[in-house]
Parts: structure tokens; C-alpha cells; sequence
């Protein structure tokens, strides 16, 4: 494989991302995800990146244009425990032929390149529980299981607006 770059993602990227989740989705859970919902939610991540933000993996190889390999969003949790901000990995996905490529980890090195700045105290992510490749990735690149189980209220409570 040619050299992996990472960059920002931009509203030039939405269409990338919103093909990138919803294989994301579909490859993982096996869900089908609404392609409207997805370009508005990333394209307000897009707009704001208070809400989050995206990188890309770009891949060239001698002469060639470059190419997305894959993606990686994250967003913010502040901890009053630890009187820092946690970055929250999220809506990773790498295309099935840059697998096992180095892809996710030089996404995960730009994060924690970004989490080793102040104010910043770690680094976590969620991993469904059947992705058992994933979790495998995650641990040999130094993570760990915190002992933790995430909840979530049911999809009935969304908003009259948002359904």
C-alpha cells in the first residue's frame, strides 16, 4: 500500500461519508440506514464541528490521485473526574481492500496525537458487541476494556420533528 495521509474531512466529503456510514451500518449491524438522515446529520457535523468532527485516510499510490481509504469521526465528553475532555472515536470504516493496511491506525494516531494535547485526558470508543475483528484491532493498538456498558434510551423517545 502507498502511503496513508490524514485530513479533515469538508462538505466537498459529504457524499464519501454518507456512503462510507451507511456500509458502516449495514457491514456491522446489518442495518439500513436512511441516506436523507445521514447527509443531514453529517452535514451538520460538517457545518459545526462543535458537534463533530471528521477525518479522512487518503491513500495515492506513484502518479495516482488520491483515494479515501476510510474514515473516523469524533466527538466530546467532558469528565468532571478527571477535569479533561474525552475524545469519542466513532463512525470508523474502511473500505474491505485497505483493511489490514494500516488504515485505522493512522486514524487512530491522529487521535491520539490530538488527545496528548492539553485539556484532553483519553480516548474511547464503542464497539459493537458481535465485532469481534474491531475489538481485536482496539486492543492491539493498546486499548482496553473499562469495565463499562453503554445503555441507551429506545428509538420511540426521538422527537415528533425528528421521526
Amino acid at each position: 500500500m502507498s502511503e496513508i495521509s490524514i485530513r479533515s474531512a469538508t462538505l466537498d466529503d459529504l457524499g464519501i461519508i454518507i456512503d462510507f456510514s451507511a456500509r458502516l451500518a449495514a457491514e456491522s449491524e446489518g442495518i439500513d440506514l436512511d441516506r436523507e438522515v445521514l447527509a443531514a446529520g453529517i452535514g451538520s457535523a460538517l457545518e459545526d464541528s462543535s458537534k463533530a468532527q471528521y477525518f479522512l485516510a487518503e491513500t495515492a499510490g506513484e502518479g495516482a490521485a488520491a483515494e479515501v481509504a476510510g474514515q473516523l469521526m469524533i466527538t466530546y465528553e467532558w469528565s468532571d473526574w478527571r477535569n479533561g475532555m474525552f475524545i469519542w472515536i466513532q463512525s470508523v470504516y474502511v473500505r474491505a481492500e485497505n483493511r489490514r493496511k494500516g488504515v485505522f491506525k493512522a486514524l487512530y494516531n491522529h487521535v491520539i496525537e490530538l488527545a496528548s494535547s492539553p485539556g484532553y485526558c483519553g480516548v474511547r470508543l464503542y464497539v459493537h458487541d458481535g465485532n469481534t475483528s474491531a475489538r481485536e484491532t482496539y486492543l492491539r493498538l493498546g486499548m482496553v476494556e473499562p469495565g463499562y456498558t453503554v445503555l441507551e434510551t429506545p428509538d420511540e423517545l426521538k422527537h415528533e420533528d425528528e421521526a
